[in-house]
């Protein structure tokens, strides 16, 4: 397994940085407010820690990084676009997830009262390690710090309540970016061959691959840095393959009670329970 990094909640209540492996934590040093950002440098840093060690499930989580940009491409898994109808777009459709939408591992989702149409969408994410402008080719690729994995959950009714259709409101909802459990160091991994699933209260509803998406991680990389500078910690959410909620027939929406389980090649389980707003 690569390495693993993860952001959690020590005895005393502090928030620290910690290299996970396998079942056990070993604790790397206090956590700043972005998080786990990784760097080059704090990738040797974690791999020289040797602070107390706990029992991963003895320990609170917390998202692994709080990046300043969560940017979300959309479309990006033929099976999704065909699902939705839609034709294969030539360029990566992106949005933004505020940041204020993220939660950890274990948080609970909470459904606004006035969405109808709550949705999962199980996604890869890709954490910047170094700044980047107008990266192309190897140096776009080499731009990627680590992933994880990240649940775009969707407000069907937010996204589309308008002609020209609110991605960022309808995604942006508090709680609708859980995000972790940890970050993955990328070296040796084939970030464009990850198994990637959604699990809906037990229940299988995405199971696919990085190598079905329609633009790979360095093109993404590319394009998104192609008109904005992309900073250490920031996070591109790769998009969700097909079998989303609002596809089926009938349609599948998360409801109180459901939980989620977002499974990402050599990442983990990211588990989050869903509850109505009260």
């Amino acid at each position: 397994m690569p390495g693993q990094a993860v952001r959690f909640v020590d005895p005393s209540g502090a928030e620290r940085i910690g290299r996970l492996d396998g079942e056990t934590v070993t604790d790397a040093g206090p956590a700043e407010p972005e998080g786990f950002v990784p760097t080059a440098e704090a990738w040797r840093e974690l791999d020289a820690a040797d602070g107390a060690t706990y029992a991963v499930d003895e320990l609170r989580l917390l998202a692994p990084v709080m990046p300043r940009k969560l940017i979300a491409i959309g479309l990006n898994y033929r099976d999704h676009a065909a699902e939705s109808e839609l034709a294969i777009p030539e360029v990566p459709v992106i949005f933004a997830k505020w940041p204020t939408s993220i939660i950890g591992p274990g948080d609970e989702i909470v459904i606004p009262r006035e969405e109808t149409r709550p949705d999962y969408e199980a996604e890869m994410g890709l954490v910047i390690g170094h700044r980047v402008k107008r990266a192309t080719g190897a140096d776009a690729l080499a731009a990627i710090g680590g992933i994880t994995a990240v649940h775009d959950v969707s407000g069907r009714r937010g996204q589309l309540e308008t002609p020209l259709r609110q991605f960022t409101w309808g995604k942006s909802f508090d709680t609708f970016a859980p995000m972790g459990p940890a970050i993955t160091r990328p070296d040796g991994l084939d970030l464009s061959n990850l198994g990637i699933k959604g699990i809906v209260s037990g229940e299988t509803l995405q199971d696919s691959n990085t190598s079905n998406l329609i633009f790979n991680p360095q093109q993404l990389v590319e394009y998104c840095s192609m008109a904005t500078t992309l900073e250490p910690g920031d996070v591109i959410a790769t998009g969700t393959p097909g079998g989303v909620g609002d596809s089926r027939k009938p349609p599948r929406y998360l409801r109180e009670g459901d939980t989620v389980e977002i499974w990402v090649e050599h990442v983990g389980s990211l588990v989050n329970p869903v509850v109505n707003e009260r």
